[in-house]
């Protein structure tokens, strides 16, 4: 099933599908936003990938598209295994695009935001 979310007053197309588990029963996987190939594409073009070291759930968005930050800012607060890991800036730079917001599930990976 597809779904329009909207974040942060931007929409984005959502994907969610039904998978079986090992033992046949279904289960939903958990949500995942989808940001076209382009928009990415774009973002990227010049960009910082901040990823998401292991999966888990995206507890703080300390950013906002358009922001300046500076090499050790905490970006994101990511809860894995019952822990609160933060992802900082690897760098100085503007966070170009926030892919994800709060209370998302991510995997290992999977693209945070792109700094500039």
């Amino acid at each position: 099933m597809k779904y329009i979310v909207t974040v942060n007053g931007k929409k984005f197309e959502v994907e969610v599908e039904r998978v079986e588990n090992g033992n046949g029963s279904k289960q939903a996987n958990e949500t995942s936003k989808k940001v076209s190939a382009e928009e990415i594409g774009k973002a990227v073009a010049g960009g910082i990938k901040i990823s998401a070291p292991m999966p888990g759930k995206i507890l703080a968005v300390n950013v906002q598209e358009g922001q300046r930050v500076k090499k050790g800012d905490v970006l994101f607060i990511l809860e894995a295994m019952k822990m609160e890991n933060e992802i900082m800036a690897p760098e100085d730079g503007t966070v170009e695009k926030v892919v994800v917001s709060k209370g998302a599930q991510v995997a290992s990976g999977d693209i945070l935001a792109i700094l500039k």
